[in-house]
């Protein structure tokens, strides 16, 4: 109860039974479930319009084994020892392998393998 309600009754406070009370609470109790389900569609619904709107703005980087590619300095050397004017892209490298769609294996053009996998997030296709 607020303050205000000690003085002034309102009707919340005047119609108040413990038995009607009870029979509120043990009907919710009954419900919980419905309503857990009505949440889980609500939730579900709104993930599917996000990514629906998502995917409108999102242009595909079909990237395959053995094209060349520039990668992201910045990720590549993320202690940040880099000065403002160097690249924001070097290579170019070349895709070893796909791991999984949007993962890569790169190689140099020499042949050695680069030690980890790489998102295509990070990538750019490189034109000669």
């Amino acid at each position: 109860m607020i303050l205000v309600e000690i003085g002034v009754q309102s009707l919340r406070v005047v119609h108040f039974t413990e038995d009607n009370n009870e029979e509120g609470l043990r009907c919710i109790i009954d419900l919980v479930e419905e309503l857990r389900d009505k949440a889980v569609i609500r939730v579900t619904a709104y993930q599917q319009r996000v990514g629906r709107y998502y995917n409108k703005r999102v242009s595909p980087r079909p990237l395959r084994q053995g094209d060349l590619v520039l990668r992201n300095s910045v990720v590549a050397d993320p202690t940040g020892t880099r000065g403002k004017l160097a690249p924001a892209w070097e290579g170019p490298y070349k895709i070893k392998r796909v791991l999984r769609p949007g993962t890569f294996k790169l190689e140099t053009l020499g042949g050695r393998e680069i030690s980890r996998a790489w998102k295509a997030e990070h990538l750019r296709k490189y034109y000669q």
